[in-house]
Parts: structure tokens; C-alpha cells; sequence
């Protein structure tokens, strides 16, 4: 059985920073979850148009179709993904067992962060509504949540020692 991450939380928490670190100390396949959106998802949200769920629906069901296909040939897979909504989380929890590792932190730090990132198409005017959209991991969600108010370095060990555990109970 493959073990497939899904690094969660709104923009700019370090989902891509932390799906690199495993992919690279973990061996796992990686996709980095903007890398499905279809270009009228882009095109919304440059032009500072947060998404709709039925925005989203198509691009969380091509993210799992990727771990799916990955399940298939027995590669563990990461893959970064703001999944805020249970709902969301649900539909790519669908037929592949998913481990959630959720970047949560404090809104000035997050904007802090996405103020420093360059050549992304979400504008941080979007913050805001992705914090409303925030639904947290329930008790009966596999995953961890992971403070992002601390040095990256941390962040990161804290996400691999919680793969890796889970990765050991499966």
C-alpha cells in the first residue's frame, strides 16, 4: 500500500516548501497542486477573484486522479493542495488513503510570507477569504496540524517526522 500526503493550508502557509522537502528526504512522488488548476482558475484568481467551490471541484478530482494513478503502480505520492474545506478534503480522499499535513498559522505571519513570494499568480488580497473558507482537520481526519510560526527548518522536520509516522502505523 502507497501512503499519499496532501500538504494543506491557505496560500502562502509553505505548502510547496514542505512538499519539496518530502519528496526530496522521503523519496515520494511529487505535483504541485497549482499545477492543475485550469486557466480560467488562474485567470480568477489573478485578477483577485477568489474561487467558487464549483471552481474547485474539477482540480480537487484531477489531484486525485494523480494520487489514484500513483496508488496503481505502488509510488507514494505528496502533493500540495490548499484543501481548506472538509469537503474538499473528501473528494480527494476519494479510493486513496490520504494523509493530511496542515500549515496552519497566524494570518500576519502567512501574509508576511506571501508578500515575499514572487512570480505566484494569487494576490495576497486573497488571504482573507481563504482564512473564511478554513475548515481545520477534525478529529476523525487522518493528519497533522503543524504550526507555521516557527523557523522553516522546524516546520518541515515536523512534517517528515509525521509522514514518517504514519507511514510506520500503516
Amino acid at each position: 500500500m502507497s501512503i499519499h500526503v496532501v500538504v494543506m493550508g491557505v496560500a502562502g502557509s509553505g505548502k510547496s516548501t514542505v512538499a519539496q522537502a518530502i519528496r526530496d528526504r522521503l523519496g515520494f512522488d511529487m505535483a504541485e497542486g497549482d499545477d492543475f488548476h485550469p486557466q480560467q482558475n488562474i485567470d480568477k484568481m489573478s485578477a483577485g477573484i477568489a474561487l467558487t467551490d464549483e471552481d474547485r471541484w474539477p482540480w480537487l478530482r484531477v489531484i486525485n486522479t494523480w494520487m489514484i494513478a500513483k496508488e496503481a503502480i505502488n509510488h507514494n505520492s505528496v502533493v500540495s493542495s490548499s484543501a481548506l474545506k472538509r469537503s474538499y478534503r473528501e473528494v480527494l480522499g476519494e479510493g486513496v488513503d490520504v494523509f493530511f499535513v496542515h500549515l496552519d498559522g497566524a494570518f500576519d505571519t502567512v501574509y508576511e510570507h506571501m508578500k515575499a513570494r514572487q512570480n505566484h499568480f494569487m494576490p495576497v488580497s486573497l488571504l482573507k477569504s481563504q482564512y473564511a473558507d478554513l475548515q481545520p482537520l477534525e478529529a476523525d481526519e487522518r493528519g497533522v496540524v503543524i504550526n507555521v510560526n516557527q523557523p522553516v527548518e522546524d516546520v518541515v522536520n515536523q512534517a517528515i517526522a509525521a509522514v514518517e509516522a504514519y507511514q510506520r502505523q500503516a
